[in-house]
């Protein structure tokens, strides 16, 4: 399925926001980097961060380092026992630290359980450890070492630990409970396991005290030989969560690194070296928006290809013309979405995967939502649109305040001129041998209006052009997801009432409308009603009928009225007369109506429109 199919089809299927087990980031180098540094016998033990903000691609990778360590000692006589662990999903009624040791012990139980030997000395010292740990309650630190803002020290932790079987006069505290684990690590029957790395994600989303306790449980307890772990979070988040919990402090050690603030050099105690994820490039945009859109499509070795295609032309620096495709693979329109998505998601979106996919799902529904209300429009067209919508929401306000104004045919002509769109007026036709007007200034000659932001320039450059389109459904529509109220403003507040009556589908809102209400309006107000609903007629197609009843209705009752009137019904483009719409004049109307006909049937190019026009002209003859 790609992104250019009908817009009910592409609402068929969204992106999931779970972790993707296929790599369409190209983080396999990250994820190579980190196997390395896990494996390496004389960073024993280890503990790295993996940083990068919300949607990053945190978890993917270490789904990568998972498939990584499986790759490297495939066949091997020792394995590396991989431990998942997401201190968000703890108990809270659990403390944290007592949760991750428990999943660690589990996960080293099972392995005795599978060793060869399994001995009964290290089944009981596993059972041993899982006893140390008091689980009906989470450790205190005492107050001097939140002041001293230092690791804690072992006297600091004995609360944590409790006799073993129970009794009273055994020995205590953290240094019995590591030299145990260490014996466990040591021992023979884990001999076929040559490493335990410990990937713990979403630690940023934790509560400052999960954060806390999570980080001295991997620095405290489980610290020993043929541990390491991987700390899958945003480093400055996780920093925020360490300087919310000792907010008390204030003073810096003597020992601390020049420059490097508490927070930061309590979390480079515990973790060693810190692996930042980088944001997509612009070429990673524009791969991720193709694979994306192939995914569904493609079975799992097509995609392969294409994904190692990406990467070939990624490392030789080329670009997506670069791709070579083959077997019969019809990229074209997934490139050209991905090519027009690219400029602007990348920025304003930078270059962050979730937010991206995020972007996708949003345009897939709004495209199923607006097929299903009966709005045709192309899909391009409400990509388009949501980008402004979503990315640019000051813009979007505007082009709103353009629609409920009446103006948003005018703007939006002089906004695709003014970004380089040559563009004509739909209600002019252009002869042969007339000269260029300012309607049909050559690009970049077009005048810059004060009211077009550089945002909105930059967007009307994004293809397809929009002019000659009927967006007020949509722009209805996403005006109404967004909670916005359109309202002419230049109306008063009563003939804003007399015109959404008047232009209303339901004939009893018309009716609604009496003779009287339209005989108390001002000269002036007469003249601004006419104009609104000229206007409208203009920018909303859909409303054409009713709108040129209402002018119509005014000019018949308020003569006066009549060449305001007739001026309104000129702003319909001759080429978007709808058929029925002449037969709606009678041949009482104001000589000023029926010349309106006569301008109509001569620009018109609808030879339809033009018989129907025809046959109204006679009926104001008599003929």
């Amino acid at each position: 399925m790609t992104a250019e199919t009908g817009a009910e089809q592409a609402a068929l299927s969204l992106w999931s926001d779970d972790p993707s087990s296929t790599d369409l980031l190209s983080f396999d180098a990250v994820a190579s980097t980190v196997a390395d540094a896990l494996l390496d016998a004389a960073l024993d033990p280890v503990a790295l961060g993996l940083s990068g903000p919300w949607g990053s691609g945190k978890t993917t990778v270490l789904g990568l380092v998972e498939q990584e360590l499986d790759r490297r000692t495939e066949g091997a006589a020792q394995q590396v026992l991989v431990i998942r662990t997401d201190p968000w999903r703890y108990d809270p009624a659990t403390g944290a630290k007592e949760s991750l040791i428990g999943e660690v012990l589990t996960a080293l139980s099972d392995a005795v359980d599978a060793s060869e030997t399994k001995t009964e000395r290290v089944q009981k010292l596993v059972k041993r450890l899982a006893q140390r740990v008091d689980w009906a309650k989470a450790i205190k630190l005492a107050a001097k070492t939140s002041l001293a803002f230092q690791i804690p020290s072992v006297d600091n932790l004995v609360d944590l630990i409790k006799p073993a079987g129970g009794d009273d006069n055994e020995e205590r505290g953290l240094e019995a409970f590591r030299d145990e684990f260490r014996e466990l690590m040591a021992s023979d029957d884990l001999a076929h396991i040559s490493a335990v790395a410990v990937l713990v994600d979403d630690l940023d989303r934790c509560l400052p005290e999960t954060v806390v306790e999570a980080l001295e449980a991997i620095r405290l307890f489980l610290a020993v030989p043929k541990m390491s772990f991987v700390i899958a979070a945003d480093e400055e988040r996780v920093a925020d969560a360490i300087r919310t919990r000792f907010a008390e402090v204030k003073r810096r050690e003597p020992s601390d690194v020049e420059g490097e603030e508490p927070a930061k050099l309590y979390l480079h105690k515990i973790v060693q070296t810190t692996i930042p994820l980088p944001n997509l490039s612009r070429f990673d945009t524009q791969a991720y928006l193709l694979l994306l859109q192939l995914q569904p499509k493609l079975g799992s070795s097509a995609l392969t290809k294409v994904i190692d295609q990406c990467a070939h032309v990624r490392r030789a620096g080329g670009g997506m013309d670069d791709l070579p495709g083959g077997d019969g693979l019809d990229m074209t329109e997934e490139l050209a979405f991905a090519s027009r998505l690219t400029p602007i998601l990348y920025e304003k979106l930078h270059g962050n995967p979730r937010r991206i996919k995020r972007f996708l799902n949003d345009l897939r529904v709004r495209q199923s939502i607006a097929s299903r209300r009966g709005i045709g429009l192309d899909p391009a067209i409400i990509a388009k649109l949501m980008v402004l919508e979503v990315l640019l929401p000051k813009e979007f306000k505007k082009v709103l305040d353009w629609l409920a104004q009446g103006t948003l045919r005018d703007q939006l002509i002089k906004l695709e001129a003014a970004a380089g769109r040559p563009t004509t007026r739909p209600d002019k036709k252009k002869q042969a041998d007339e000269p260029s007007s300012d309607d049909e200034a050559p690009v970049g000659e077009q005048p810059h209006d004060g009211d077009l932001s550089e945002g909105l320039l930059r967007w009307a450059k994004l293809p397809p052009p929009l002019g000659g389109v009927d967006l007020a459904p949509y722009l209805y529509l996403a005006a109404s997801f967004s909670g916005v109220t359109l309202l002419d403003t230049s109306l008063p507040e009563r003939l804003r009432d007399i015109a959404s009556n008047l232009l209303s589908s339901s004939q009893a809102d018309r009716r609604s409308v009496s003779d009287e209400d339209l005989d108390a309006l001002s000269a002036t107000e007469a003249e601004a009603l006419v104009q609104h609903l000229g206007r409208t007629i203009r920018d909303q197609p859909t409303k054409q009928k009713t709108g040129v009843t209402g002018v119509l209705r005014l000019a018949r009752q308020r003569t006066a009225a009549a060449e305001v009137a007739a001026k309104a019904l000129l702003m319909l483009p001759p080429d978007e007369i709808a058929l029925g719409t002449p037969l709606l004049f009678t041949p009482d109307d104001p000589s000023e109506v029926q010349a309106v006909l006569t301008e109509w049937q001569s620009q018109s190019t609808n030879p339809a429109v033009i018989r129907a026009i025809k046959t109204a002209l006679k009926q104001g003859d008599g003929t």
